[in-house]
């Protein structure tokens, strides 16, 4: 009788020592992972720094999708200074002066969310838009933009925004199946990206939001709105950015 009793009374104490020793192993796994994921990303920038990303998700998706891959990698001294305005007045007129966030233009686009109860849109800078094309997935889920702000904060740090630059116009799509500078040119214009004029790099950059439906040699009014947006705001980028991309 004294042993039944005995055995009661230990039996809640060996459930929650097992309850416990679950826990404590859920979180030494959870720590391993978070760790794990630091520290490979912090190496995956470091590297990404000097070397070429080989191809990001946004590519991959597309080949399921049953698109191709063009792309050819060219460093930012043979890509055309009117590219590089023209995509900076286009996407992010202050790239220059702020470190990875444009918080004027995050706090009128959360403004407009909670006044329309819609999606939040129209804060991404470049930055984002860089570390969003090498390092993840396609979408605009809070968990996708929480680690995108993660990322952007390592490329500001680590890359500096020439490199920033250098590595957005060499992945971002501009076309189906047509991803950086130096393909773009020579699929819409047939030459390196190093000659493109003023026009046809405001062409380019103003398909940037919509590369699958948009196209620089078949302009919808839409796009030429977007060609004359960008026209008034290179002045603007000229003040900021007297050397292109900082």
């Amino acid at each position: 009788m004294r042993a039944d009793t005995a055995n009661r009374r230990h039996a809640p104490a060996g459930a929650a020592n097992r309850t416990h020793g679950r826990l404590r192993r859920f979180a030494r796994i959870g720590l391993w992972v978070i760790s794990g994921f630091i520290i490979g990303s912090i190496l995956l920038v470091a590297l990404y720094r000097y070397l070429p990303p080989p191809g990001t998700p946004l590519m991959l998706l597309r080949r399921v999708e049953g698109y191709g891959i063009h792309k050819s990698w060219t460093s930012f001294d043979h890509i055309s200074t009117n590219l590089v305005r023209a995509v900076i007045a286009s996407e992010d007129t202050r790239f220059c002066s702020h470190h990875g966030f444009d918080w004027n233009a995050i706090e009128t686009a959360w403004d407009r969310y909670r006044s329309r109860r819609g999606r939040l849109l129209g804060a991404s800078t470049i930055s984002m838009q860089t570390a969003k094309n090498v390092f993840l997935w396609p979408g605009r889920d809070w968990v996708r933009k929480a680690f995108e702000a993660y990322f952007t904060v390592l490329i500001e740090i680590a890359w500096g925004k020439q490199r920033i630059m250098e590595v957005y116009l060499n992945v971002v799509e501009w076309g189906p199946g047509i991803y950086g500078a130096e393909a773009a040119a020579r699929h819409y214009f047939q030459k390196p990206a190093a000659a493109l004029t003023i026009g046809e790099a405001v062409r380019l950059a103003a398909v940037l939001p919509d590369p699958l439906n948009w196209s620089p040699l078949r302009p919808t009014r839409r796009v030429l709105a977007r060609n004359a947006a960008i026209y008034s705001n290179i002045p603007a980028v000229y003040a900021r950015c007297p050397r292109p991309a900082g």
